[in-house]
C-alpha cells in the first residue's frame, strides 16, 4: 500500500532543504530554495507526529516521508513538501502531456480542472471523489453523476459506497485530499481497469511516476506567487488560493 508514497519520496532530491513553511487552517506551505509547494490541511491529531525534530532546515526528502504519518496534519506537510518538489513550472512545462489549465492571469478568472473533461464525459457513468464546488451543475446535465464523499450533503453518496461503485465506471475524479488520508491506493485498486481516472486539486503533485498506478490525468496546482500564497494561508480563507499560483493538467501520453 506504500509504494505509491514510496515512490514519490524517492523522486526527490536528498540535498534540497526547507527555508520556510506555513501550516493555516486550510491550506499548508512549503517553501525551499528552488520552489514553494501547498497542499490542503487535513484535520485529524490523534495519533503522535512520526518527527520530533525542527522542521525548518530539514531535508525536503525526509519531510516528505511525513506523508506516511497517521497524523493528518503531519501528513499535509508532507504532501506539501512532495509538491514544492514536483508542481514546479521549469519541471513540468517539460513533460509530455503538459497543459496549462488556468487563464493567462490568476484569480476569478480561473478554469478548474473539469471544463477539459466536459466533452468525454457526456452519456458516461462519472464518478467525482469529494464534493467539488458547482460540479453538480457543471456535469450533473450531460453524464451519469455520482459524488462520493466523507461528510456527504444532500444526494452524496457516503465514501464506503466506493467499493460499490467505482468498479462501474467510465470516468472517475479524485480529490488530492486522498494522499494525506491515505485512502487513494485502495481507490486506485478497486477503479474499473478501463476507466479514466483523474486527480484533481492543490494538493495533487505533478509527478509522472504516477501513471504507473493507473491514472491518466494529473491537475494540480502550481505556487506563482509565494508571498501572496502565504497571505492567503495566514487570512483563514480570505482570499482564494487561485490568487497566488496556476492549476496545470498532465496527461499520460
Amino acid at each position: 500500500m506504500w509504494s505509491l508514497y514510496d515512490d514519490l519520496i524517492k523522486g526527490i532530491p536528498e540535498d534540497i532543504f526547507i527555508d520556510y513553511f506555513n501550516m493555516g487552517i486550510h491550506w499548508t506551505n512549503v517553501k525551499t530554495n528552488e520552489n514553494a509547494g501547498v497542499a490542503l490541511t487535513v484535520k485529524g491529531h490523534s495519533r503522535p507526529m512520526i518527527i520530533e525534530e525542527s522542521l525548518k532546515g530539514m531535508s525536503l526528502r525526509k519531510a516528505a516521508e511525513k506523508i506516511k504519518s497517521w497524523n493528518f496534519e503531519e501528513a499535509s506537510f508532507g504532501m506539501a513538501a512532495i509538491n514544492s518538489y514536483y508542481n514546479d513550472f521549469r519541471k513540468v512545462e517539460k513533460l509530455p502531456g503538459f497543459k496549462l489549465d488556468s487563464s493567462p492571469e490568476e484569480g476569478s478568472h480561473q478554469k478548474d480542472a473539469f471544463i477539459s473533461f466536459a466533452d468525454k464525459v457526456k452519456g458516461k457513468k462519472v464518478t467525482v471523489i469529494g464534493h467539488f464546488p458547482a460540479i453538480e451543475r457543471q456535469f450533473g446535465d450531460i453524464c451519469e453523476l455520482s459524488i462520493l464523499e466523507r461528510n456527504p450533503s444532500n444526494g452524496d453518496y457516503p465514501d464506503s459506497a466506493c467499493e460499490y461503485i467505482l468498479p462501474e465506471q467510465d470516468f472517475v475524479f479524485i480529490t488530492g485530499m486522498t494522499f494525506t488520508n491515505k485512502t487513494l491506493p485502495r481507490l486506485l485498486q478497486i477503479i474499473n481497469k478501463n476507466a479514466e481516472v483523474s486527480l484533481v486539486g492543490p494538493s495533487v503533485p505533478l509527478a509522472p511516476v504516477l501513471f504507473d498506478y493507473g491514472i491518466t490525468n494529473l491537475s494540480g496546482y502550481i505556487v506563482t506567487k509565494q508571498d501572496k500564497v502565504d497571505e492567503i494561508i495566514r487570512s483563514g480563507g480570505q482570499f482564494t488560493l487561485f490568487d497566488g499560483g496556476k492549476m496545470v493538467s498532465l496527461d499520460k501520453i
